[in-house]
């Protein structure tokens, strides 16, 4: 089975490979390819995995190309990882947001909108090559901001393009430790966008345990997501958020931690990578240790504004081995062998969700087969939630609008209905440093 990764010299590439190097199952991938427009970064994520696969006779073979053509030719499965504009990009999306004093981040606020706006028409390029190109193929998306750029490649690809994200599987697994149930053996209520989802049960052999999590504040408090938004408000919510609606439920005292750090998650990231592709560059450099060094920074920083400003403290160690790739095999092997599973995916609402359209993009729990992801039907959000999913889809709508008709119109409405943007005014200045500062924003009249 052919693999193809879109951003294939990504710095999370080998997380990906490792999981395969631990699939010893029948229909197993035997051919990775990587594609990256980048011939430096393509060598130095090779380096790592030649190394991750030594001593391993089976190991799937790797080959690298900058044709994107050729890398999807042939392809069973395609997992879609860039990054349009690289963490340059990102750094910018958060300055020119955090002058205007709104949030920069990559997939909330005006930050996700400037990164949609660049990277959707990317995406549907790419969606539309894979329908010529490999139309038997399956497309598993990781790009952010995940569920808008999923919902832009399904107006070319149906059904075959589902959207992944680590952070559901990461919170159901974090309420299951703290309830003593096995994570693998809990069925997680869990519904909304992706970054903008809501547990609202956890249930384990047929019984709902989180009541038992919301009456206890103590044990509330003991992981993160309690740590991140307190007890009280966990209580008053009765459900657990994705950790991304901190951004929302204390966007000022976010958005003046971002202010005033030293640097921005995104000129950090920047930073951290430059060097360790610059060492890469050397070729007595161990490649697999370096990688690995700079991945535990990476994982242990994360959110760390958002985490000092509610006092949540450090990470635990078992939140710092990543989960995305896992999430991308059990879809793979579901799909590829008939291995039915259950997973929180990205797919089209279908009627889910009664509040969105059927072709609304969303993130819930589907039972995965040979045939694709189909979501399980859940009861309906309550009003607040209802209301906020409703206003950041209408945003994504208008991303997608104005990266179909290059409309500035299109793009000044979606910065304004934002629910963390709040002044048309601000929005018509967003869209003028942005453009001014990305060249990928240049279709935008």
């Amino acid at each position: 089975m052919r693999l193809t990764i879109l951003g294939g010299g990504g710095f999370r590439v080998p997380l990906v490979y490792g999981a395969l190097l631990a699939d010893r199952g029948e229909g197993r991938v035997t051919h990775v390819v990587l594609h990256d427009l980048e011939a430096a970064r393509l060598s130095a994520v090779t380096r790592v995995l030649a190394e991750q696969a030594a001593g391993m006779p089976d190991a799937p073979e790797v080959t690298a190309t900058t044709d994107l053509d050729e890398a999807l030719r042939g392809a069973d499965f395609v997992f879609s990882a860039i990054r349009v504009g690289g963490l340059e990009g990102r750094a910018d999306d958060e300055r020119v947001a955090l002058a205007e004093g709104v949030l920069g981040q990559e997939t909330v606020g005006a930050g996700g909108i400037a990164y949609g706006l660049r990277t959707v028409p990317v995406a549907v390029d790419i969606a539309r090559r894979v329908a010529r190109l490999a139309p038997d193929a399956w497309v598993i998306n990781f790009t952010n901001p995940a569920g808008l750029v999923t919902e832009a490649m399904s107006r070319h690809l149906g059904d075959r393009v589902i959207g992944i994200c680590d952070s559901p599987v990461g919170l159901g697994r974090r309420i299951a430790r703290v309830l003593g149930a096995d994570p693998d053996r809990a069925w997680i209520d869990y519904v909304g966008l992706n970054h903008l989802g809501w547990v609202r049960g956890l249930r384990v052999a047929g019984r709902d345990e989180l009541p038992r999590l919301l009456a206890d504040p103590a044990l509330l408090g003991s992981f993160e997501e309690g740590r991140l938004f307190g007890p009280e408000w966990l209580r008053s919510l009765g459900a657990i958020p994705n950790e991304y609606l901190h951004y929302y439920y204390f966007n000022r005292e976010t958005v003046r931690a971002y202010q005033e750090a030293d640097r921005t998650r995104g000129a950090f990231l920047r930073d951290q990578q430059a060097r360790f592709y610059d060492r890469m560059r050397h070729p007595d450099a161990p490649a697999l240790a370096t990688w690995d060094r700079t991945r535990a920074e990476r994982e242990a920083t994360y959110m760390a504004e958002n985490r000092e400003t509610a006092g949540a403290g450090e990470r635990e160690a078992d939140d710092l081995s990543g989960g995305y790739e896992k999430v991308a095999l059990a879809l793979m092997r579901a799909v590829a062998r008939d291995e039915r599973t259950t997973l929180i995916l990205n797919v089209r609402n279908r009627g889910t969700l009664s509040a969105l359209d059927p072709d609304a993009v969303i993130e819930v729990p589907c039972l995965v087969d040979a045939n694709g992801a189909h979501p399980v039907a859940v009861d309906p959000l309550p009003g607040h939630a209802t209301g906020l999913v409703c206003a950041v889809k209408a945003v994504e709508r208008e991303v997608l609008s104005a990266a179909d008709s290059g409309s500035r119109t299109a793009a000044v409405r979606a910065f304004a209905l934002h629910p963390l943007v709040d002044s048309v005014n601000v929005a018509h200045r967003l869209v003028d440093g942005y453009t001014a500062a990305h060249a990928g924003l240049g279709y935008l009249r």
